[in-house]
Order: C-alpha cells, then structure tokens, then sequence
C-alpha cells in the first residue's frame, strides 16, 4: 500500500525498489478526495511499512500480489489482502509487501468515503474490507477494467472519473458533522467536545452516534488524531526538539502524556519519527 508520506507528484518517481505516481484530485473531487496514488514494486524484496494513525480511509484495488496488514499488530498469514477499503483506526498500521505489489490507491477524506461507499463508517472502522464487501460487482468490473490499462495516467484517468459518476448519486454528508470535523481541524484537535454539541445543539451522545455513522471513530478520537499529526509535523521541522515545551504548546498534559499518544497512534516513540540525520 502506498504510503501516505510520500512526495505529491504528477509523474513516475522509480526508485531501487518502487514506482509510485501521486495525482491531486480534480476540483470536482474536493472534500472527498486527497489523493490519487499509482504504485508498483520493483524488485522481489520484504518492504514493510509502519503507518501512523491519520484521517484518510484508503481504498486499494490491486493488480499483484496481495499485502500483509495488520492493525496495531504484526500481521500474520491471515491477514493478507490485495483489492479493499479500511476506515479509521486510532493506531498504527503495520504494512508488509513482498516485491510483487502493484495497485492503484485513492485516499478518502472520511466524509468523502462515507458518501463514497454509501454505509456507516463504523462498519469500516478498525477493519480492512476486501473490495467485494465494499463494492461488490461494479468493484469487480473498475478492478478488471483498470488490469486492462497499461499505464498509470490511464489507470488514475479511469478511477477518478469512475468515481465522479458514482457521487452524482450521492448527496453530502449533513452539514453539522461537517462543521464539527472542521473545528476539530482549525483547534488542532484542542477544541472541547462538549463545546461543538452545544454549538450544534445536540447531545454529546448524538453527536457520537452521528460521527460513528459519518467518520467511523468519535469526536474526541479524531482530535486526538489532528494533535498528534499536528505535534509529529512540528517536531519534524524543528531543529533541536524540546518535549516538554512542545507537548505544552500542542495541549499535552505533559512530556509523557505526549509520549503514550505517540505509542499508541504510531507504534513508535517520539524520536523514532524524526527525520534520519544524513
């Protein structure tokens, strides 16, 4: 699965082991996609990839061998899956491939792929789902009709504007959810929960229930999220990162309180996902 960290470009990026062209949707895409990934492995070696818990619900429609994918765990022999969806987990993902791996990748805003799959969130959150389950036979027939495509423009080409088509149909997501998902992003994921129900006018149960439907996970795992994502950017572009300040100015408790967000959303430490030095 292409990660997410990867460099947006427009164009085939080889490297010793992978191919990979990133696409931006078109504006008729915006809010319900991020991106749009064409990936290929090279060469016939173990590529295992660790990815921190964040807002996108990919969806994966593979033309190689399947990878391996496990939800806050090592995976093993059965959890191998090549064409699916997976909503939102509040944890790492743990990603292994075998060098044969070959997919095209479309990034779901969670709105977006509420609209998009048309059922409750929470019924792809913490789960993969094979695209059969998802998609059922006109998943099937995009997956076919993208096999027979040779190149990845053609291949993107065809995926975006399949999936144009499929939201004519669709109406957005109400309004309300769409707002509190927005707060959430502009107070970097400090804004009190209780705050947007009163703002809504609802009940913190209602507004639960309703993000379980619209996003997959609860509001205050989404801020969780936000937070996290907002303090991993910031320690990456720091140079000589202090802790202690730094879970100060993002809403930690405290250093540790900030290092178990860090364990729990991305597997690793802090430090571990800072830049290599060289």
């Amino acid at each position: 699965m292409a990660s997410s960290q990867a460099q947006a470009t427009d164009h085939d990026q080889p490297t010793a082991q992978f191919e990979m062209v990133r696409r931006a949707p078109s504006p008729l895409l915006a809010g319900v996609v991020t991106d749009l990934v064409g990936y290929r492995e090279l060469v016939p070696v173990h590529i295992r990839q660790n990815e921190a818990a964040s807002l996108t619900v990919p969806l994966v429609i593979s033309f190689g061998e399947p990878f391996a994918i496990g939800l806050s765990r090592t995976p093993g022999n059965s959890d191998r899956f090549a064409s699916f969806a997976s909503g939102l987990h509040a944890g790492p993902v743990v990603i292994e491939s075998f060098g044969r791996s070959c997919c095209v990748q479309v990034n779901f805003t969670p709105l977006g792929a509420r609209r998009f799959f048309g059922i409750p969130m929470c019924e792809l959150a913490d789960r993969v789902v094979t695209l059969d389950e998802v998609l059922g036979l006109a998943g099937n027939a995009l997956q076919e009709r993208l096999g027979q495509e040779t190149g990845w423009r053609q291949r993107l080409d065809l995926v975006e504007g399949w999936i144009v088509e499929r939201l004519v149909t669709t109406a957005p997501p109400a309004a309300e959810i769409a707002w509190a998902m927005a707060k959430i992003a502009s107070s970097n994921g400090r804004i009190r929960i209780a705050s947007i129900a009163g703002e809504i006018g609802c009940s913190r149960k209602h507004l639960a229930a309703q993000f379980a439907d619209l996003v997959g996970i609860g509001p205050k795992a989404v801020a969780r999220i936000v937070r996290f994502d907002r303090t991993a950017r910031l320690a990456r572009s720091a140079v000589g990162v202090d802790w202690a300040d730094l879970a100060a100015e993002c809403g930690y408790a405290d250093q540790a309180h900030l290092v178990r967000e860090f364990r729990e959303l991305s597997g690793s430490t802090p430090t571990a996902l800072l830049p290599k030095p060289g």
